[in-house]
């Protein structure tokens, strides 16, 4: 293998370890029963503060249309969002954030607020500034080829 090989293999390595490692660690302290996937559904959608359809938010994840139907049916369940049909479109679904689906979403970041915070102090403001635009640019870069 050659230095630029090892070098993307080494990259990708720890961008695998890092997620996985940032994702248990966010299961652990997210209120119980909510996925990962349910906060982040939910957390686009209170930031957006639009409606969106299932499609667009399966290609906001880069998920299939089946993973995010399973994702908006468990948060439809627990009454965290709100599913109409479209009235331009009787084909298509519109899909909102409920006031339950944002007081969970606000619980949710309260509980995994303090984790994130202690690990970018242990890094570092600086580090973490100087780490933010090669991530950036990595995630444009992959993006593209999707």
């Amino acid at each position: 293998m050659d230095k630029n090989s090892a070098l993307a293999v080494t990259l990708f390595s720890e961008i695998l370890t890092v997620d996985q490692l940032a994702r248990n660690r966010l299961s652990k302290v997210l209120p119980k029963g909510m996925e990962i996937s349910h906060f982040s559904v939910l957390n686009h959608l209170a930031f957006s503060g639009e409606e969106r359809t299932p499609a667009q938010l399966a290609k906001s994840f880069h998920v299939t249309r089946g993973a995010m139907t399973n994702t908006l049916n468990r948060l439809e369940w627990a009454g965290y969002v709100h599913i109409r049909p479209d009235w331009d479109d009787a084909r298509r679904k519109m899909v909102a954030i409920s006031p339950a689906g944002k007081r969970a979403r606000d619980l949710a970041l309260e509980a995994i607020t303090p984790m994130i915070q202690e690990v970018v102090s242990a890094l570092g403001d600086e580090k973490v500034r100087a780490a933010l635009p090669t991530l950036r640019e990595l995630r444009l870069r992959l993006e593209e080829n999707q």
